[in-house]
C-alpha cells in the first residue's frame, strides 16, 4: 500500500490521485545520508538567517531578493520577464511586457501581503485564499477564481493537453477541499519531526493536492518562505528556492512523483535540503558581493572627487532603484535638473552608471555591476 496515497476511479473515466495526510505512515527515515543533510541544511539557514541580523541594509537585501524569487518563480511558469523590466516598470515606463511584468508585480505584493497579514491573522486557509487572490488579480489565469478553491478538475499536462493526456491528476475538487483542511491542520501541529523536514512535506503535499485551477506552483513556491517565517525559523524572509527549482526543473517534477508513485519522501526530502544549503550559501555570498560593491563604490567616489554628501546619497539609492533617469534625481534629492544631470553624467563616467537608451533625450541608466550580481539565474 502506498503511504502517499492512491490513484482512484472518477466518474468521467479518468484516475485522480487522493493523498494521505500528513504525517506519512510510517514515518519519514531521518537516519544516515539524510540525517547528514538535514544537519547541514540547518547550518546553513542558521548562517543565513544571521546574516539578517548583522548586514546594515537587510531590508534592502530582501526586497531585492523578493524581487528575485518573484521574477524566477514566474518564469518557471512561462513569464518572459527580466529584472531590468521589473525596475522599468517600477520606475514609472511601461515596458513591452508589461503583462508578464505584471505576474513578477503580483508574486512581490502577493509574498509582502502574506507576510504582514501574520502580524494580525494565523496561518489558514482563508489567508492562503487570500494570498492568491492577490497573486492571480488582473493577470493570466486572473479569470480562473481567483482566491477560491477549484470547482472542476485540474490536471498537468504538457502543452494543455487533454485530461485522458495529464502527466498528473490531482484530487478532484471535493477531495482536494478536504485534504486542504487536513494540511490546514497538519500546519498547526506542534512539530513533531524537524521544521525543514515539515516545511519539504507540506511543499510537496500543497503541489500535489494542487488546489486552485491556476497559480499553484507559484504559491506553492511562496509559501516555503512563509511557512519558515511564521515559524520562527527565519526572523527576515530571505530564503528563496526558485532558482534551485528552476536549475533541476525536471529533477524537480521527477522527484515529486517518485513520492506519488513510490510513497518515496525520503528523496523528496533530501533533495528540498540540498536546495536549502544551496540557495541559503549562495545568499550569503551575494549578500556579501552586494557589500563588497558599495564599499568599492564609496571609494571610487572619493577618487574621482565626487564624493559629496548629495553623490553618497544617489550611490545608496540606486541600491534601492538601480534603474533611474536625470529626472528621477532631480526629484528625489530635490536639486535642479541640471545639478543632476552633472552628477548623472559623473557617475557614467565613473562607470557605475550605464545608458541603455541609446536616446538623446529622456535617457535612462542602470546600476549594471549591482543589477549584474542580482540577475544570475533570472537569464
Amino acid at each position: 500500500m502506498n503511504r502517499s496515497g492512491t490513484y482512484v476511479n472518477q466518474p468521467g473515466g479518468y484516475k485522480a490521485f487522493i493523498p494521505k495526510p500528513l504525517p506519512p505512515t510510517p514515518p519519514v527515515a531521518l537516519e544516515g545520508d539524510l540525517l547528514n543533510i538535514l544537519s547541514k541544511a540547518d547550518m546553513s539557514l542558521a548562517r543565513l538567517d544571521g546574516i539578517g541580523h548583522v548586514l546594515p541594509n537587510v531590508n534592502l537585501l530582501i526586497a531585492m531578493y523578493v524581487r528575485k524569487e518573484a521574477l524566477i518563480s514566474s518564469q518557471i511558469e512561462g513569464t518572459q520577464a527580466s529584472l531590468e523590466d521589473l525596475f522599468e516598470f517600477e520606475s514609472g515606463e511601461k515596458p513591452k511586457n508589461i503583462n508578464d511584468v505584471a505576474e513578477v508585480v503580483n508574486y512581490i505584493k502577493a509574498l509582502n501581503y502574506g507576510i504582514e497579514r501574520l502580524g494580525s491573522f494565523p496561518t489558514s486557509l482563508r489567508l492562503i485564499k487570500e494570498i492568491h487572490s492577490v497573486l492571480m488579480k488582473g493577470v493570466r489565469g486572473g479569470q480562473k477564481m481567483p482566491g477560491e478553491f477549484k470547482k472542476s478538475q485540474n490536471w498537468i499536462s504538457p502543452a494543455s493537453a487533454a485530461l485522458n493526456e495529464a502527466t498528473f491528476v490531482p484530487p478532484p475538487p471535493h477531495e482536494a477541499e478536504k485534504a486542504m483542511g487536513e494540511l490546514e491542520k497538519y500546519m498547526h501541529k506542534k512539530e513533531k519531526l524537524p521544521i525543514l523536514v515539515d516545511c519539504a512535506l507540506i511543499h510537496y503535499q500543497f503541489e500535489t493536492i494542487h488546489p486552485f485551477l491556476d497559480g499553484n506552483g507559484r504559491l506553492g513556491r511562496l509559501l516555503i518562505t512563509y511557512y519558515l517565517y511564521w515559524k520562527g525559523v527565519l526572523t527576515k524572509p530571505l530564503l528563496y528556492l526558485s532558482y534551485f527549482f528552476k536549475k533541476r526543473r525536471q529533477e524537480y517534477y521527477d522527484r515529486l512523483s517518485l513520492v506519488r508513485e513510490n510513497g518515496d519522501y525520503e528523496q523528496w526530502v533530501s533533495f528540498f535540503l540540498s536546495g536549502v544549503i544551496e540557495i541559503s550559501d549562495s545568499a550569503i555570498d551575494t549578500s556579501k558581493r552586494i557589500l563588497e560593491l558599495q564599499s568599492d563604490h564609496r571609494n571610487l567616489l572619493w577618487k574621482k572627487k565626487i564624493s559629496s554628501p548629495l553623490a553618497v546619497g544617489i550611490l545608496e539609492k540606486l541600491f534601492y532603484v538601480p534603474y533611474v533617469s536625470v529626472n528621477d534625481v532631480s526629484k528625489e534629492f530635490s536639486i535642479s535638473f541640471q545639478a543632476a544631470s552633472t552628477l548623472v553624467a559623473q557617475f557614467e563616467k565613473a562607470r557605475i552608471l550605464k545608458e541603455i537608451t541609446g536616446r538623446k533625450r529622456d535617457k535612462r541608466y542602470i546600476y549594471a555591476d549591482y543589477i549584474n550580481i542580482l540577475s544570475e539565474g533570472t537569464k
